[in-house]
């Protein structure tokens, strides 16, 4: 599109949950601070690790009470009883967009002005209080107490969620899979913007290909045990395993001394193109919102083996860019794999083709329409919506 979405001199807020990281909402947040490039940042807590990334620097990011309290930063999210609280406390008066990038609580930043237009850019409703319940708390190590007051905060938690989801004029969802949910849990429609992909770092970098690859944080959901487990059982087949996290004891454990299995740990941002430019395919065991690393990896060429639900279904194609398998076991990833090496290989350009389709500039340029229109067509909104009254 030609022009700003908005009218000159209009104030924005971005509203994200916290900064900690650059996964794939921070990359939405880099997103929208390009194409408002004055806006606010606001996010419960800031903690990037070292020195703020380039893009941040010269720009406050104004934080909640969470960022001040004693350990805040470091163990916020044992503060997830009081996230509503601090959301609601940001100020956001002053602004006549409010664009949130929820995953958790920040769909619930209240606005108070009638003529202010509040976007929430939904990257999922909060997972661990609605469909993720049970395998948050079977893996959180919890006693029988403890999950016991942790289903109570997760109640009220949901019920707070719901009870805000009209605070909110547009929801934008970065998958069906998602809108589906949104649809679900709060009675929203939405509009589909899948979140934006790096083409440019993410690209064909090798001519020989060997072997298998997996990327991921070593988190429960992300099933990364059950490929090593799948792999340990297919010794002739090299994998390499990138990423760390909490769920490493399990995933080393899952090797049980296979010597076809490499860990490598975290990837400096330069060096994991080459290593998916490398790989025969991606392997991909999550049920995933929507899932940015199976794109990063056809961006390099490389074809994907993922468990055909959620938001897989929305970026690999079947035959062309790679294969699904239909349950979480090692056995389905197994026979996947094989059904892999025995087809001919997905093509490289057909891989790069679909990634391209999620590049950068394609979600500038959709979610800038989007916002131009919904501020042209707003509505004069509900005063008691924006007030969060039930």
């Amino acid at each position: 599109m030609s022009g700003a979405p908005l009218p000159a001199g209009r104030r924005v807020a971005i509203v994200h949950e916290w900064l900690i990281g650059h996964a794939g909402s921070e990359r939405v947040v880099d997103a929208l601070l390009a194409i408002f490039p004055e806006a606010d940042l606001f996010a419960l807590v800031c903690a990037m690790p070292g020195e703020l990334p380039e893009r941040y620097r010269g720009r406050p990011v104004r934080t909640s009470f969470l960022q001040r309290w004693t350990g805040g930063r470091e163990s916020f999210r044992s503060f997830l009883p009081i996230f509503p609280e601090a959301v609601e406390s940001f100020d956001l008066r002053a602004y006549d967009l409010v664009i949130s990038s929820s995953h958790c609580v920040a769909k619930g930043a209240r606005t108070r002005r009638p003529d202010q237009l509040h976007l929430t850019y939904c990257h999922t409703p909060v997972r661990y209080a609605w469909d993720l319940q049970e395998a948050y708390l079977a893996d959180s190590g919890f006693g029988s107490l403890k999950r016991a007051a942790a289903r109570i905060g997760l109640a009220r938690l949901r019920r707070w969620d719901r009870r805000t989801a009209d605070r909110t004029d547009l929801y934008l969802t970065n998958s069906r899979f998602v809108g589906e949910r949104v649809a679900r849990y709060y009675g929203r429609s939405s509009v589909v913007i899948p979140p934006p992909v790096d083409t440019e770092t993410f690209r064909p970098m090798s001519e020989e290909r060997k072997g298998f690859i997996s990327v991921s944080r070593f988190v429960p959901y992300k099933r990364v045990p059950l490929i090593v487990d799948a792999f340990r059982q297919m010794p002739e087949l090299e994998l390499t395993v990138v990423g760390d996290g909490p769920d490493r004891a399990r995933c080393h454990a899952a090797a049980q001394g296979a010597t076809n299995i490499r860990f490598v740990g975290h990837a400096p941002s330069g060096e994991l193109p080459r290593l998916l430019s490398g790989a025969q395919a991606f392997v991909f065991a999550a049920l995933e919102d929507f899932g940015i690393a199976p794109l990063e990896a056809q961006a390099c060429g490389t074809p994907v083996i993922a468990y055909g639900a959620g938001g897989a279904l929305e970026t690999v194609i079947e035959g062309e860019t790679g294969t699904f398998f239909d349950a979480q076991t090692p056995e389905s990833i197994i026979a996947a794999v094989r059904r892999f090496l025995a087809a001919p290989p997905p093509r490289e350009a057909a891989c790069r083709q679909q990634a391209e389709r999620f590049a950068i500039p394609v979600f500038r340029e959709r979610i800038a329409e989007v916002i131009a229109r919904a501020w042209d067509e707003r509505p004069t909104p509900d005063t008691t919506r924006h007030e969060g009254v039930a």
